[in-house]
């Protein structure tokens, strides 16, 4: 059903306006800005008091990230004075069924002594085989040392599993 007004009119009694509707300046500054009550304020925890809180809080939290840090980087970063010891496997023959001699090498600290632990594993990576070595003071920082290790069985290599400082 067809409407009777046609569309492009307008109602009777009203002149068309040929200018585009503008808003008046008046019009846009009219309405109120929204105004927040101080019971709003505090039901969302937006008092001034909470804000000092917060801020104390995160500058509180900053503070402990900041020491935490900085105790790190002092325990990891300054203690290069310490004294460290390497290890590492040269080789290993074996004997016969009951014995393996492993050789290996070791770098310490100039005038300290250390200890060594050494195994023999078989084909199953089964320890056969172990022994402490203490390791006397020397001048020398790398030295290198030959232990003949018995087994319980045959063994399938022989190798350094450790070292620390005594």
């Amino acid at each position: 059903m067809k409407s009777p007004v046609p569309q492009n009119s307008t109602p009777a009694g009203v002149q068309p306006s040929r200018e585009p509707y503008h808003l008046d300046e008046s019009d846009e500054t009219s309405a109120p800005a929204p105004i927040e009550s101080a019971v709003i304020q505090s039901r969302y925890g937006r008092t001034p008091s909470r804000k000092k809180r917060d801020r104390r809080v995160l500058w509180g939290l900053g503070g402990i990230f900041v020491l935490v840090l900085g105790a790190w980087v002092l325990w990891t970063g300054l203690d290069g004075a310490s004294t460290q010891i390497e290890a590492r496997d040269i080789g290993h023959t074996i004997i016969d069924e009951h014995s393996v001699s492993v050789t290996f090498e070791v770098s310490l600290p100039v005038n300290r002594t250390a200890s060594c632990a050494v195994q023999a594993l078989n084909e199953s990576y089964s320890v056969v085989g172990w022994k402490i070595i203490d390791l006397p003071p020397s001048t020398l920082y790398n030295r290198s040392f030959t232990e003949i290790l018995r087994t319980t069985d045959l063994s399938n290599t022989g190798l350094i599993y450790q070292c620390w400082l005594t």
